[in-house]
């Protein structure tokens, strides 16, 4: 996996309670493939598949977006978020001129809603307005809890992209 170590964040409320991030290596893959699946569990569990076919099926769409991610944004930060036990969340951003971009944020589901994601986002904003940079994403559009979230921190719907809102968020302006 690319890693690029000296641009790493660490956000103060997150290291305040206990986590830090680093980047994600090789050995993290088995794990990162885990956090996807759990991010789509609710929704495998609609499907009446056998698990076999559940797991063939998750462990493809991972591949692919895990190639798509490296492919596109390889010169991104590919970062895991840790506590003391281990990893609980992924967060990939890619930053370039004129806005920065938050390619993947997820968080196990017993850690989401703990502001974690918020610290992330807000210090990433932080960095992107000190380089004079705007930020975007794109959040899934049955993602309501997600998209409040984005929205809380500044970030608008430009457009709709199939089944993603894409959002930018801009540094505030400043006077002189």
């Amino acid at each position: 996996m690319p890693s690029f170590p000296h641009r790493t964040i660490q956000p103060a409320p997150l290291t305040g309670r206990g986590l830090r991030l680093r980047h994600a290596t090789d050995p993290d893959l088995p794990w990162l493939r885990r956090l996807y699946a759990a991010t789509r569990a609710q929704e495998m569990a609609q499907l009446p598949w056998p698990e076999a076919v559940r797991q063939t099926f998750l462990d493809q769409q991972f591949d692919l977006q895990h190639r798509h991610y490296v492919t596109h944004y390889g010169d991104g930060d590919f970062l895991i978020v840790e506590d003391a036990d281990g990893p609980v969340g992924r967060y990939y951003l890619h930053r370039s001129t004129p806005e920065h971009l938050i390619v993947d944020i997820s968080l196990l589901p017993e850690r989401r809603n703990r502001g974690i994601g918020a610290a992330l986002i807000a210090a990433s904003q932080a960095h992107a307005c000190a380089e004079g940079c705007g930020m975007h994403l794109h959040v899934a559009v049955h993602n309501p809890a997600a998209r409040r979230l984005y929205e809380r921190l500044g970030f608008v719907v430009i457009t709709t992209e199939g089944a993603h809102h894409r959002m930018r968020w801009s540094p505030p302006a400043i006077d002189f």
